[in-house]
């Protein structure tokens, strides 16, 4: 079951490269299982070590502390490519609990939203900010929708209302339908 996300406040980690494909987030090599866990050491893993598994000294990846960075600001057309699910496995299991961008892939933001990760798309400007900015604080209301950056006025984002309330409750749609179970039993019994 998901962490319950309300508002989140944290320091940012910028990569502001476009394109940011799911085969970078996670390579393919290490989707072999079907468990999250520990898929984070794996996260944008051929961006952080070197042939012989090595950590990249200039890895920004590598420098920061997860538990701190918990909102990725990431270039456009984020998670492009293919529909791999351990894309956002690996990024929560890595610390993340939302990313920001000028654009994320569709696929991806539907199985980051079922599995807890918040996908959160700004306009070009405030963007920028945020790219210029990297390790700055911001707060994420998801109840109100809103992204706040330093002194800046709040910035609003749009999410499916049902992936919202998800989200808000800790719960994926599997847990949201049996915790309605007993109503879902009442009304069979009923309807017979």
């Amino acid at each position: 079951m998901p962490e319950r996300f309300t508002q989140l406040t944290s320091r940012t980690l910028v990569l502001p490269q476009a394109n940011i494909d799911t085969d970078q987030i996670i390579p393919a090599r290490f989707l072999t299982t079907t468990t999250r866990e520990g898929l984070g050491a794996a996260a944008f893993y051929d961006w952080r070590y070197d042939a012989n598994g090595k950590p990249l000294a200039d890895a920004p990846l590598n420098a920061l502390d997860p538990l701190d960075h918990r909102v990725l600001v990431a270039g456009d057309n984020f998670a492009c490519g293919s529909s791999r699910e351990h894309a956002p496995w690996a990024l929560l299991d890595y610390g993340f609990r939302a990313v920001v961008s000028t654009g994320i892939a569709d696929i991806f933001a539907s199985n980051a939203l079922k599995n807890g990760l918040l996908p959160v798309v700004v306009d070009s400007a405030t963007h920028a900010r945020l790219a210029a900015d990297p390790g700055g604080r911001v707060t994420i209301d998801l109840e109100r929708c809103e992204l706040i950056a330093g002194n800046e006025p709040p910035v609003s984002f749009t999410i499916d209302p049902f992936a919202r309330r998800c989200l808000i409750e800790g719960v994926d749609t599997l847990g949201w339908l049996l915790e309605r179970l007993p109503a879902i039993q009442d009304f069979e019994a009923r309807a017979a």
